[in-house]
């Protein structure tokens, strides 16, 4: 009976870890779709500052992060100082910001699509960089999302969703989301390598640290001169109050969203984070085309299919590699 009870614990909890993460992100993705594509005021004026969400966000979970910090962590003794987060910073400030201005050029379900596509990068680096010989199911995930990914670039978008985006551009759209995978794939080597050098440094510290030096770097971007952009970005706000609303509550999601993350992470593991948040990013092309009025064609469909055919089949594959490990370490 208490293996049971431990076991239902444990269901209830990656239920909660699953509702938590696919509200927060979904959510963030409808405001952010919003914010690129709204007219505000009688005017119809659109909000061009996209990279301030960036620095409202680095803010905002900066704030949190310390709060967590305070109340749950014990001892920071053995953690990495936040001065070794300042590279990582770096890179986390450019390659954000590169995804959330394709906005402006390609449509969200576009952008996730592109941006799901993280693992050709990798095998490509590694293939290239380190001589890293991969299987054939891995080269065949690997085809399905480009393959998928390159289809839904070169078919063509409905009219009523190019009339929407500030500046259609596909190829720059698309350029500047392969960039943020470039640039993220940097920050996460980056990551590891501090966490390598720090074992005792908490995700709430990582928060911090990464949050930080983010904040440091927009508000110098957005600030550092008299007519940054910043400042034009915060008068906006000021004449639309409707838009510093949905910024705010952007920003609330991916701190609520980067909490969820943290907890199915540490009692899941991180291949239940990966299924979690590839199955979200479908059901936000789900919701961004009926809410939002962005039509894809079946065609268009087919090569979402596709792609996220190539991640599941990815995930199970490491799925079958943790067992095989497991299996190992298991006394003979």
């Amino acid at each position: 009976m208490e293996s049971h009870g431990s076991g239902l614990r444990r269901v209830t909890v990656l239920a909660f870890c699953v509702v938590g993460i696919w509200a927060a992100y979904i959510y963030q993705g409808v405001l952010q779709e919003t914010l690129s594509t709204k007219r505000f005021g009688p005017d119809g004026i659109r909000f061009e500052h996209l990279s301030f969400l960036n620095l409202a966000q680095n803010v905002v979970c900066l704030i949190w992060s310390y709060i967590m910090l305070k109340i749950w962590s014990n001892s920071n003794a053995g953690g990495a100082p936040l001065r070794s987060f300042w590279s990582a910073g770096i890179t986390n400030t450019i390659g954000p910001a590169m995804g959330i201005e394709a906005l402006k050029y390609i449509s969200y379900p576009a952008q996730v699509l592109a941006k799901s596509s993280k693992m050709i990068p990798v095998m490509l680096m590694g293939t290239l960089v380190y001589g890293i010989r991969y299987t054939l199911p891995e080269y065949v995930c690997t085809l399905l999302v480009a393959g998928g990914v390159s289809m839904f670039a070169l078919l063509k978008t409905s009219s009523k969703t190019i009339s929407k985006l500030a500046h259609p551009n596909a190829p720059l759209g698309y350029g500047l989301c392969f960039l943020n995978l470039a640039f993220d794939g940097f920050t996460n080597a980056t990551q590891d390598s501090i966490t390598a050098r720090y074992p005792k440094t908490s995700a709430w510290e990582i928060m911090l640290g990464m949050n930080l030096w983010g904040t440091i770097y927009n508000m110098i971007y957005m600030f550092g001169w008299p007519r940054g952009s910043g400042f034009e970005a915060v008068q906006f706000c000021k004449m639309h109050p409707e838009a510093a609303w949905d910024i705010f509550l952007y920003c609330l999601c991916g701190a609520v969203g980067q909490n969820f993350i943290f907890l199915t992470i540490s009692r899941f593991g991180s291949l239940a984070n990966t299924t979690i948040t590839t199955t979200r990013k479908f059901v936000s092309i789900v919701v961004s085309s009926l809410l939002s009025g962005n039509p894809l064609s079946s065609k268009q469909w087919g090569c979402v299919v596709m792609v996220f055919s190539g991640l599941s089949y990815q995930i199970y594959l490491k799925w079958k590699k943790l067992q095989r490990l497991q299996k190992k370490r298991k006394p003979t």
